[in-house]
Formats: structure tokens, sequence, C-alpha cells
């Protein structure tokens, strides 16, 4: 396998460059140091937090910072991403070692921090070229994906000392309350005012919640796979969101983004992760072989489903919002709208289901 398929960054966004000089000095100040000033490089593919990649003769190292413009409470919490990352290191193999964390703003402006740079194979929205898997290996890819979620739901909080990163027993009625609060507080004059959906996950609630720790953002594009066998998962990324939640809702996050191969035209061009290869479980079978490999009865999927659908549509709504008021030149965000409008549609047509 050629370095081709490994992951990398690329040019700086216009408008979020970093002050590298100061960023060098104060590495230096937590006893990182190098010869020189390394090469900045930029994670393009992600619309919440911005990653750079800093290249030494010698090393690499991924720095993490929150982007300009203004931002719903609670997000883009660097402290927090870095400390959970932290504490859930020696209980969870598969996060990155956290190196430093920088909350004086006279370095770049805001808080950022530093992390160990894992090296490896990215699956993002097409497989990278020069890689090419049978149906039998993705779906070996597909098992060990969920597997490593599942491992995440199976981590012993109170034996960790984990039980800080969430507030416990009342979990869904947070999230449907945040949600629909962060929703409405985003929205711009050109998408729904959605209040048919808000109302609807607001009165059909499980009765019954599971707390555990969560990733809320579980994605094949956040999981680094090896060099040597891009079926084995060597690393899990971006826990801004993680928390401790109710584990069918993160299943419910992750299956909102799960593009089958036959869905409609539009799910394909917002597709941003590789489900759609021959050998990969639909969004059904998903849900079954979650359920069996945790030994927990099936369930009416349906208030996951929308909530999952609904939340990525107040995400992606959250970040149009700062383009649409110019706190970002971001183009890739120019046309979101139109995501949240799918999305919402999406919302509907599973409700109508359920009827």
């Amino acid at each position: 396998m050629t370095d081709n398929t490994l992951d990398k960054a690329s040019r700086v966004r216009d408008g979020e460059a970093l002050n590298i000089d100061a960023v060098n000095a104060w590495l230096q100040q937590q006893g990182i140091t190098h010869t020189g000033l390394p090469e900045v490089t930029q994670y393009t593919g992600g619309a919440s937090n911005w990653t750079y990649c800093l290249t030494y003769p010698d090393s690499e190292y991924i720095l993490r910072r929150a982007p300009a413009g203004t931002k719903a409470k609670g997000a883009h919490n660097m402290e927090r991403e870095y400390q959970l990352q932290k504490a859930l290191k020696p209980v969870y193999p598969y996060v990155p070692d956290m190196f430093a964390f920088c909350d004086d703003p006279d370095v770049i402006g805001t808080d950022f921090y530093v992390m160990e740079k894992l090296t490896g194979i990215i699956p993002r929205k097409n497989l990278p070229r020069g890689l090419t898997i049978t149906p039998a290996q993705t779906h070996t890819l597909c098992h060990n994906v969920l597997d490593c979620m599942i491992e995440l739901h199976e981590v012993d909080v109170e034996a960790a000392g984990l039980t800080h990163l969430g507030k416990g027993a009342g979990y869904i009625e947070r999230q449907i309350e945040g949600w629909n609060k962060r929703y409405v507080n985003a929205r711009t004059w050109n998408v729904p005012k959605a209040k048919k959906i808000r109302t609807w996950l607001e009165n059909n609630m499980p009765d019954k919640e599971h707390i555990c720790l969560t990733h809320n953002d579980f994605r094949f594009d956040n999981v680094v796979l090896a060099q040597d066998d891009p079926t084995t998962v060597i690393g899990v990324l971006d826990w801004e969101l993680a928390t401790l939640g109710d584990p069918l809702m993160d299943l419910g996050n992750t299956l909102a983004y799960w593009i089958e191969a036959d869905d409609d035209f539009f799910a394909q061009k917002i597709r941003r992760q590789p489900t759609h290869l021959p050998g990969i479980l639909t969004r059904e079978q998903v849900i079954d072989y979650y359920c069996e490999k945790r030994q927990i009865a099936r369930v009416d999927f349906t208030f996951y489903e929308v909530y999952g659908l609904f939340r990525l549509a107040g995400i992606v709504q959250q970040i149009y919002y700062r383009y649409h008021h110019k706190q970002t030149n971001n183009p890739a965000f120019k046309d979101f709208w139109l995501f949240v409008h799918y999305l919402l549609w999406r919302c509907n047509k599973a409700i109508k289901r359920k009827r």
C-alpha cells in the first residue's frame, strides 16, 4: 500500500491561518522543542472545530481550536475536549495522546490543544485512491467500526472515574429541549420552523434511558484505520460532543449520516462516509447487529432516528448560521440550508411511517 492512501492535511483556508511563531514559542514553553518552525497544513473536511497538522522534520502534531464567530453555548469547549480525552485514554485505547492545552488568548486568540497525530487511513466520502478492498473486507470493517462504538458504550464510567463527564439521568429530555432551542436560535429565514418535528420529539420521548459513555459523532470519517490493514481501527477522533448519555441516541446520531447505496439522489450528494460500498450493513442491519452484540432487546427505533436526523439538522443550521451572518467565508457552507430542508423532510417521513 502506498502513502497515497494515508490521510493528509492540505493548504490552510483563507482567514484561518495560525500565528505559528506564537504557537511554536508556546510549545517550547511546554517542553515540546524542535528546531525551526513547523510546516502548517489544515484538515478541511470538518465543519466544526479547526484542525491543523504541525509538521517538524522529526515529528508531527495535531492542533485543535474553536472556529471564529458566534458559537452556541457550550460548543467548541477546547478544555473539555482535551480533558475528556486525557481521562478516557487509559480505558479506551483508540483515543490519541494529549500533549498540552492552552487557555491564554494572547497566543492565538482562543483556547486550543495539541495532541498526537495518528497516521493512518480515514474513510471519508470515498476511500482514498489506491485503496481497494473487497466486499468481505468492507463487511469486516463495518463490524469493527461498530464494535468500537459498542466498546465505548460498555466502558465502566464509575471504575474509570469518568462520572463527572455528564449530568446523568434525564439525558433524553435535556437533549430534546436543548436541540429544539438550538435550532430555533440558529434558524434563518430560508429554513422551516420545524415546529411539528420539535413537538413530536417532546411528546414521544422513551420512558426508559440507559446512561453510558457516548461519542455523539461516531462516523467512519472520525475513525483512523491501520495502513497495513484497512479493516482495523487504530483511533477514534473528534470528541467535542462526547458525554454520558443514552447509547441508542448515540446510535441514532450515527445512523443520521448513514447513506445507503439505494438512498435517494440528494442523500448521495451529501454523503460523507463510504457506507454505500458493497458489504456495508444497512441502517436496519446496524440496529440489529448493535442490539444483538450488546444483548439488548430490539426496540422501535423511530424516536432515535428522528432525533438523530433533527439533531444533525440543528448542527448543520448552526454552521450555516455562521456563514449566513458572514462569520466564516468557507464556501462549503453556502448551500447547507438545503441540507437542513432535506433532513427535516426525512424526519417527517419517519414520523408518518410511525403512524
